[in-house]
């Protein structure tokens, strides 16, 4: 999740950069065949006692909130897919980015939505993405859009690949000292490609974890 920035904010941009690409793990081609998913089989080792199970979209574990302040919005403007686990994958995928700008609103990698929808590689991407908004002392305020998903499943049934477009045309970093908003022209960089891995939690039905994140930059396939 990219931080849009003025020139003046370059240096910092370029080390939050340098996290998220550490944290991503690079690219992925996606030739990997639907029971041969990358990080597939990767079960949560998270602890029952934060494994309430999450409902439908917007619905969550109890204790978890993810609301954002009104200025923040996160569009996924995609259709469900058929497939029950999928549609719940889907789902807590976008739960996985909604906890994410609501740890960077926050101020913290610490958020309960965090924890319960991250795990394993997922976990530290999303922490270190807060983080990269945190050391750079901005928050975010726009709308970033997601679209253009699809699902595939591993073989086992535990495992499933949400990929998708997101763009961050309209979504901006604000510094949070001064309420600037970090406006920049549009550009190929507002568009990027994500590979979820989505995993089961062995103690629940339903709830979804992120474990592993792949994102394509500059995608022009996203345009």
């Amino acid at each position: 999740m990219k931080r849009r920035t003025l020139p003046t904010a370059a240096a910092a941009f370029a080390a939050a950069t340098a996290l998220l690409l550490t944290a991503c793990g690079g690219g992925d081609d996606g030739s990997a065949d639907s029971d041969q998913i990358a990080g597939a089989g990767q079960q949560s080792e998270q602890s029952s006692e934060s494994a309430e199970p999450a409902a439908p979209q917007q619905d969550k574990p109890d204790g978890v909130d993810l609301s954002l302040p009104t200025d923040m919005n996160l569009v996924f403007d995609w259709d469900k897919p058929a497939d029950k686990n999928e549609a719940a994958a889907m789902d807590d995928a976008a739960n996985f980015f909604r906890a994410i700008y609501r740890g960077v609103d926050k101020r913290t990698d610490k958020d309960a939505g965090i924890v319960a929808y991250a795990t394993g590689e997922g976990l530290h991407y999303a922490q270190t993405q807060v983080n990269a908004w945190i050391d750079g002392g901005w928050t975010a305020t726009g709308t970033l859009r997601h679209y253009d998903a699809t699902t595939r499943s591993a073989g086992d049934g535990t495992s499933v690949e949400v990929a998708f477009c997101a763009d961050s045309g309209k979504f901006f970093g604000k510094e949070v000292k001064t309420g600037k908003v970090l406006t920049t022209k549009p550009s190929i960089e507002d568009f990027d490609y994500y590979k979820i891995i989505m995993v089961k939690l062995p103690t629940s039905d339903t709830l979804w974890q992120a474990s592993k994140v792949f994102v394509e930059t500059k995608a022009a396939k996203c345009q």
